[in-house]
This record gives C-alpha cells, structure tokens and sequence, in this order.
C-alpha cells in the first residue's frame, strides 16, 4: 500500500475546493468548484502539498452497495514521474478496503496500463465525444422530466443509489432534465462545456434523438460520455458532428456487488461513473 518516504498524504477539507479546480483547470478537465465540493463534502479526497501549494490529488466517493468510485487523480506538471499518483490512488484503496468497499474508476489508456497490474478488472468502454458547435438554439422539442424519474433509470443502469449526487447536479442553476420517446438525460453545466450524462435510452434511435434535441436547443459546447458497446450510437452522434476526443477504460477492485437491469447509453462522466 502507500509508502512512508516522501511528502505526508493529507486528507483535504471544504477549503481546498479551488486549489483542486486550479489542478483540473491545468489538467483541461471539465469540472467546476461544485464538482470539487462534492468529492470534498461526500467522499474523502486525499492530496499532498509542496508547502502551501496543493501538486497532487486522488478522491474516493462512496455509493451504496459498498461501492466507491476513486477519480481526481491529478499531479501538478512540476511533480509528476515522483509517484505521487500512485501513492494517493493507493491510500484510496486502502480507505476502501477498511470499510469494505469495492473500488470503481474510468481509467485513460495510459492509467488503464497502471490499474490493470495492481488489481483492476476492465469492465466496460467509454468514449468522450464534443460537440463544439451545435445548431443554432431553438425551443426544445423534449420534455422537462422528474428526478425521481431519472433515479430510477439510474439505478436500473448501475446497481447505485446515487440519489445524492443526482439531486446536486439537478439542483445547480443551468441544470435540466430531459425525455422524449422513453430516452432520459440530465445536463449540466461543466468549467469548458455542458455535459449530457447520464442517459438512458430503450434504443440507439430514442438516445440519438433525444441529444439531437438536447443539441439544438444549446448554443455552448456539448460533451458526452458514450458507452462504447452501443456502437450504432457512436456511429450516429459522429454522423452528426461529434467527435471523439478520448477513451476511457472503466474498471473495478474487488468483487462485483451491483447488478445493472440495462446498459446506460451515457454516463455521468468519468470522475462519477
């Protein structure tokens, strides 16, 4: 587990939210400060400093059915190859284990190489597209839907009850929550772009028109967190202009606790599963 030589892990508190943000800023990551005080407020969010100044993070955010998801595993450039990663991510798995927790994250390829040889399982594939420019705006042809709604769909799909972090997002200003034709989404404001995600859909028919709707009723930016096995999905949002900008390798620690009813066609990002 995590070493002793080297600068002490910590465990951050509310305060260090835009210290956090300022290392997703320098990652070109999407969260906000809310992002942040989420990870800091409900889970346990591990750093290491280099005096005053935070270099390093890793998170770990419980769900129910003895579940965690580890994420926000970032190193400042200036400290990076120190194994400050690896330390922290450590320290999460430590965490999970005394609480007898199964630990859950979406992994780059790069971290999948890493997480692979200590353990990890490779679960499902992701794809982040962008849209930069979707049509012009117009008045939305979905509906608003409830978050009981979306909860439920959302706990069919994972095995979680993530009602907490759902109503966070549902609750921030610019966020909505959209149906049309038996597909769900929730989207919401990120630091660079608005994200869609989670959605569920009954096929790749009803998920393509509902973001088609969600797309032409928003002017900024769009991403989206794809799961790669629905490929006629991907096929359609790239036919209407999305591009993929990166993989992601979900992956597990220890045993599967959860069943899913149905595979989401979008997640609510790889910091949240």
């Amino acid at each position: 587990m995590a070493a002793t030589d080297g600068p002490p892990i910590l465990k951050l508190g509310a305060d260090d939210a835009i210290a956090g943000l300022v290392l997703s800023v320098e990652a070109h990551w999407n969260q906000t400060e809310e992002d942040w005080r989420i990870f800091l407020h409900d889970g346990v969010v591990f750093g290491i400093r280099d005096g005053m100044r935070l270099v390093a993070t890793a998170a770990l955010l419980p769900y129910s059915g003895n579940n965690a998801w580890i994420s926000m595993v970032l190193v400042t450039a200036t400290h990076r190859r120190r194994g400050l990663a690896t330390r922290l991510v450590d320290a999460c798995l430590e965490t999970a284990r005394k609480n007898g927790l199964t630990s859950w994250l979406d992994a780059t390829p790069d971290g999948a190489a890493v997480y692979g040889p200590l353990g990890f399982t490779p679960t499902l594939q992701l794809r982040r597209l962008k849209l930069a420019k979707p049509a012009r705006a117009e008045a939305p042809r979905s509906s608003s839907a409830t978050i009981e709604a979306l909860r439920a769909r959302d706990r069919r799909a994972t095995g979680f009850d993530r009602s907490a972090l759902l109503s966070a997002f549902a609750q921030r200003s610019g966020s909505r929550i959209v149906s049309a034709n038996g597909a769900i989404a929730l989207v919401r404001d990120g630091r660079t772009a608005r994200h869609i995600g989670p959605l569920f859909a009954n096929d790749a028919v009803e998920a393509l028109a509902l973001v088609g709707a969600i797309a032409r009723s928003e002017t900024a930016p769009l991403l989206i967190d794809a799961v790669a096995s629905h490929g006629a999905f991907l096929e359609g949002l790239t036919a209407s202009g999305w591009t993929v900008e990166r993989p992601f390798q979900r992956m597990r620690f220890g045993p599967a606790t959860a069943t899913s009813e149905e595979i989401p066609f979008a997640v609510a990002g790889p910091e949240f599963g």
